[in-house]
């Protein structure tokens, strides 16, 4: 720990101070010399890059030193009010470690893509600054020693959310957009803010080591439940799970880049975390468990039949993140922490290049129409096809991503899904429901390897839609955007040696946070043979689904948004995304306006308060006032008679009352 110490403990607040730094200079630049696009790049990428090689060096520390237990630096003293002590500290250990090089590591690449998306937008200097502000309060997030730490970082990559899907706050539906992102997520936080009074209320404290060491002995089952699935109530916010999953695919809104950050690398994440860091605590509720694997199998399904009717290529990619961040959570959920987080790291991976290449292909079409002054939507795969004979580049490393998420062997994401889908069918055993959960993690499978093979097959592939004019003007966007999406393509390729079967290094990495969740809930594995055989089970789903949108599919007879007919039927359902949101609306959000409007508002507020309060408190005021100016006439005479009848009232009182 002494080494640790030494060589760690200092740096890892860098990983927080360098990005906030970059956010300080560039939001200066931004109000000072907005038009500093080089400053604004070096220090935006510089920043971040810098950051990265801090994760780096700080895994490199706690590698070498492997410490049992985590370290813990403290910056100050941040609350300290009777029994409630709290430190702004940051905890280093093998999970936040893994984090941090995905946090810092991925960003990294997607602002150096951002140079090259972002570069004629007149509000770039403001973008870079927001982006390097989500970095360092996600690090917050990942690094905090106690509940209320990370619970800044929690609340801060929501802010920055905000920020950021509205960037483009001129247009009402993309300022609505973020908005919707911020509110949802609120209801989310409510539960981790009630989870954090209880864990208080029974431990006594809300550092991380010492919630977990005495949880065990102070926390009964019911109370275990009910604190877990609290905590659970913010991660399906967070991370956009049944019933809080509906701002996520509006958080398309904001630039593409923006949808890499959020979905790949940092907001959507730290719900999975939150389970992987509080293992003990869901360990110890069987009950909280079920709720966390069933809730994910059941959105990894549900978005997933979304994404198979979507058109706009940003909104597949969000149902998907939808889905795949479900796949994560059956993973925590049924014990298998470290396989979780395996698919999060991948999932990163995969996820960004896609969203990135996305983000490729809306920059050519968008470049392409500007030059014909055509209008047409550059997100709508109706509006592409054949682009791989313009994008070669691009069109390669997304469907290397494809199949990755595909599960298709031996890509990172093949690995991952497969020892989540392995441990929920193994903890069947105990429990049948959890057989129930394999079949929907299976079936989800199916779909997106059908869906993302659509998608490929509309944007890539068959004849060219753009038009006559645009033709010419379509080309591989430049290097600065290309060579992102290259990394990202090897990243996928290797990612899943980082836990390969029966090799397990990850798992033995993650050990010492999760091994004391061991006892409540173990980490199950199929027997040899029945692992096998879900392995081939698994790539065959993924082979079938790839193979049957390319027989089913036919993008030749794809017609543009203009020509095509309207969807009917199931389709039509599928499209409309289960009109869940006119649901949202029907039943909870014009109920609550009109409660705000009509009972609070008019009244309420102008009925009783202004009508009996302020207005009445006024006109009363202003009738004592006319009574009192009615007396003052300036005739002594007046006063004098007044004086009169005033005493004689008072004497006849006096006798009248008055003792005998």
């Amino acid at each position: 720990m002494t080494e640790l110490a030494g060589s760690a403990a200092d740096r890892v607040g860098l990983a927080i101070l360098l990005p906030f730094l970059g956010f300080l200079v560039n939001g200066a630049v931004a109000f000072l010399r907005p038009q500093a696009k080089r400053l604004v790049s070096v220090v935006g990428v510089g920043s971040v890059a810098a950051a990265f090689a801090v994760a780096v060096a700080v895994f490199l520390a706690v590698l070498g030193a492997r410490p049992p237990a985590p370290y813990v630096h403290t910056l100050w003293t941040w609350i300290a009010t009777g029994d409630l002590q709290v430190d702004l500290a940051l905890q280093v250990d093998q999970l936040s470690v893994v984090m941090l090089l995905v946090v810092t590591g991925v960003s990294s690449l997607i602002h150096v893509f951002s140079i090259g998306y972002m570069r004629d937008d007149p509000g770039y200097a403001r973008y870079f600054a927001y982006l390097n502000l989500f970095v360092a309060f996600m690090v917050v997030l990942v690094l905090g020693a106690s509940f209320p730490v990370m619970f800044i970082g929690w609340e801060g990559v929501g802010l920055c959310s905000y920020l950021l899907i509205g960037f483009w706050f001129e247009e009402r539906e993309k300022a609505d957009a973020g908005l919707k992102a911020f509110l949802v997520n609120r209801i989310g936080d409510f539960g981790f803010l009630v989870a954090m009074f209880l864990i208080f209320s029974h431990t006594g404290t809300l550092e991380f080591r010492d919630v977990f060491a005495r949880a065990p002995h102070a926390l009964a089952g019911g109370t275990a439940t009910a604190i877990a699935l609290f905590l659970f109530m913010g991660c399906v916010g967070k991370s956009a799970q049944i019933p809080l999953y509906v701002w996520l695919p509006d958080a398309m809104a904001g630039p593409t880049p923006v949808s890499a950050l959020i979905h790949a690398a940092t907001m959507v994440t730290a719900g999975v975390y939150l389970v992987a860091r509080c293992n003990v605590l869901f360990a110890m509720s069987p009950t909280a468990c079920a709720v966390v694997a069933g809730v994910g199998a059941l959105t990894a399904l549900f978005a997933a039949t979304i994404g198979l009717k979507q058109w706009d290529i940003k909104k597949v990619l969000a149902y998907s993140t939808v889905s795949q961040l479900g796949y994560m959570f059956v993973g925590v959920g049924v014990g298998a922490y470290a396989a979780g987080v395996f698919h999060l790291v991948t999932h990163a991976f995969f996820k960004a290049l896609l969203f990135l290449g996305a983000g490729s292909v809306i920059h050519v079409l968008h470049r392409a129409y500007h030059h014909t002054h055509r209008h047409a939507d550059a997100q709508d795969m109706r509006n592409m096809g054949g682009l791989a004979a313009y994008l070669p580049w691009t069109s390669r490393v997304m469907w290397v991503a494809t199949l990755a998420i595909a599960g298709i062997p031996p890509l990172a994401g093949f690995f991952s899904k497969d020892e989540i889908l392995g441990a929920a069918f193994a903890r069947g055993a105990a429990s049948p429901f959890y057989y129930l959960v394999w079949a929907f993690g299976l079936a989800a499978a199916f779909l997106t390897a059908f869906y993302m093979a659509r998608l490929m097959l509309y944007t890539f592939h068959g004849p060219n839609r753009t038009g006559d004019l645009e033709r010419p003007h379509l080309a591989e966007a430049p290097w600065v955007m290309t060579w992102p999406l290259v990394v990202l393509a090897g990243l996928t390729v290797l990612g899943g040696a980082l836990n390969l079967p029966h090799v397990g290094t990850l798992h033995r990495w993650l050990e010492p946070v999760t091994e004391a969740s061991a006892p409540y809930l173990p980490t199950l594995a199929p027997a040899t043979g029945v692992e096998i055989t879900l392995m081939v089970l698994a790539a065959a789903i993924g082979v079938g689904g790839i193979w049957l949108a390319t027989r089913v599919l036919k993008p030749a007879a794809l017609l543009t948004p203009e020509r095509a007919p309207a969807e009917t039927g199931f389709a039509k359902l599928l499209l409309e995304k289960y009109r869940v949101d006119e649901l949202y609306r029907a039943v909870i959000v014009r109920p609550l306006v009109w409660l705000a409007r009509v009972v609070l508002w008019k009244g309420v507020d102008a009925g009783v308060i202004d009508t009996a309060g302020v207005n009445g408190s006024a006109a009363v005021a202003r009738g004592l006032g006319w009574i009192g100016s009615r007396l003052q006439t300036g005739q002594v005479g007046t006063y004098v008679v007044l004086f009169v009848v005033g005493a004689a009232a008072v004497l006849a009182a006096l006798l009248r009352f008055g003792k005998p």
